[in-house]
């Protein structure tokens, strides 16, 4: 294999692999218009697939009693009208790093019918929240404190049958969990299907490429998928397949659905500038008889520890694509860094030198490679020049070259190949860490009040890493031995440019690995070259 071709194939991946999300990023969510009327009490709901059980529109619902829950971990509110949840937002968690920032808010301004029941019995919908004669018998307002639980319940009548939802709330978790008790006051049995809804109006700051808002859902035998497009969410997202779970989710913040019971499916879509989906599973309610229906709701953090202990394999929900077997390990080693040095900029310039260490003698191994091939140009030339006409020969004869130096073509190429992984495993966990949500390194500009690196996870304001990074990279470019192809020789000194273009707005977590990997890099080829 002639190395030249391997170089250039590994700098076009790499652009592709990080410039694609840059140049073509998801359509960004629409801005949602003024509020909608509400629905009439049994309005038919579109649905990708009508057979499935389709995500509830957003609408304004009953002026019912409202409810209020305060824990050390948010500040929720009811509506009596159906025990709908109208706003939950987070205490631990601002949109932005300003001290008079808002909470972050699960559902968003407007009441958008979250955690409602729809019942499905065979050719109607019904959504509950709409049928008049709720009751709630409590206190207006309900703290619970460290330690404690609540639950709130909540009773109504639709679609013919007796609706209890006891809706239990903990002080130390995001998991919300219900009840819901059916039954069939009727002479005949009814069969159909019970969704339990989720809804948003974003989990993501708009015009945010690197972070939106989508749909997700953990199918029971697949595990995890994911619909990123608009396109695709504004259609109609149904899973088909029977899931464990459904989810709106960012790469911060998870509001997800998890009822108990085999055959549930996931149907959702983004709607007038709201995220909806619905789980519903089947279920037949015998005359005269009640039944018992149980679902979890996690409306918080996407903190992978978090979700380790909650039901239905809601951990596969922090989902890092190919990587994943990577990225964990590597966010683990991160965290066991910031607790020593509390600042995650510093934990990942430490993660950046032990991957570095780790892999410096494959990367020692990749100087010397290129630097004999450097050394053979000259015969190589002289051979594709004398062989011009004849390219089987000519590549017999390369090879024999090759095989009388005992140097390997793609020595130089292949342990950087082999780095890749890893390289793409970290850039994956940066991106998708809540650890580096509002993360500080240099919160100010030395000696100034200037505002600098206080979140990792938003791009430097004023561009300095991302320039000082694509500075390294020329350097490293220029101290690489070249083997002697101007077009080769012109695509690598072309990465700087494109990756400095591409990193202008990545995380800032992003460009301090990526700058710190290429100033140890220089160090170690500074040093190879004077020991050589």
């Amino acid at each position: 294999m002639d190395s030249k071709r391997l170089v250039i194939a590994l700098a076009l991946s790499l652009i592709v692999l990080f410039g694609w999300s840059y140049l073509f990023p998801p359509d960004e969510p629409k801005t949602p218009p003024a509020p909608v009327a509400a629905a009439p009490a049994d309005t038919k709901i579109e649905a990708a697939n009508p057979a499935a059980s389709p995500a509830p529109a957003a609408a304004v619902v009953g002026q019912g009693r409202k409810v209020s829950v305060t824990t050390p971990l948010f500040e929720a509110r009811f509506n009596a009208q159906g025990g709908l949840l109208e706003s939950l937002a987070l205490k631990n968690f601002h949109e932005t790093l300003s001290k008079d920032s808002a909470l972050i808010n699960m559902v968003g301004e407007k009441p958008q019918a979250a955690m409602g029941v729809v019942l499905l019995p065979q050719g109607s919908e019904v959504h509950t929240w709409n049928q008049p004669g709720w009751t709630y018998e409590g206190a207006d307002a309900v703290d619970i404190p460290a330690g404690q639980k609540q639950t709130l319940t909540f009773s109504g009548e639709a679609a013919g049958l007796k609706l209890q939802r006891r809706l239990t709330l903990s002080a130390d978790s995001y998991l919300i969990t219900e009840e819901l008790t059916v039954t069939n006051p009727g002479t005949t049995p009814v069969s159909g299907k019970v969704a339990f809804t989720a809804a948003s109006q974003g989990l993501a700051p708009a015009g945010d490429k690197y972070n939106q808002t989508r749909l997700a859902y953990g199918k029971v035998k697949n595990g995890f998928n994911e619909v990123t497009d608009m396109g695709d969410m504004e259609k109609g997202v149904d899973s088909k397949d029977p899931v464990n779970w459904g989810a709106i989710e960012s790469n911060y913040f998870l509001f997800a659905v998890a009822p108990v019971g085999e055959g549930a499916v996931m149907n959702g879509r983004h709607k007038d500038g709201v995220f909806n989906i619905a789980v519903a599973q089947p279920v037949t309610f015998e005359p005269g008889q009640s039944k018992t229906l149980t679902c979890s709701y996690y409306a918080g953090p996407a903190d992978r520890a978090m979700l380790a202990g909650m039901p239905n394999k809601l951990a596969e929900a922090v989902d890092f694509g190919w990587f994943h077997l990577i990225a964990v390990p590597l966010l683990q080693l991160l965290n066991w860094f910031n607790q020593y040095v509390h600042n995650y900029g510093i934990a990942i310039i430490l993660l950046t030198v032990l991957v570095k260490l780790v892999f410096w003698p494959l990367s020692q191994k990749s100087y010397k490679s290129m630097e004999q091939m450097k050394k053979l140009q000259p015969m190589l030339q002289k051979l594709r020049e004398k062989y011009a006409d004849d390219k089987e020969r000519m590549n017999t004869e390369i090879m024999a070259l090759y095989k009388t130096y005992k140097v390997n073509p793609a020595g130089g190429c292949l342990p950087m190949v082999v780095q890749i992984p890893v390289f793409f495993g970290l850039y994956k966990a940066l991106l998708g860490s809540i650890e580096l949500r509002h993360a500080p390194f240099i919160t100010h500009v030395p000696f100034t009040d200037i505002v600098w690196l206080a979140d990792l996870s938003a791009m430097d304001p004023y561009y300095v890493t991302p320039l000082i990074m694509g500075a390294t990279m020329f350097i490293q470019q220029k101290m690489t031995p070249s083997g002697g192809d101007p077009m080769q020789a012109k695509i690598m000194l072309l990465m700087p440019v494109v990756f400095t273009f591409m990193f202008l707005n990545f995380p800032a977590g992003l460009v301090v690995y990526w700058l710190v990997n290429n100033v140890l890099s220089i160090a170690q080829q500074w040093w190879m070259m004077r020991k050589a």
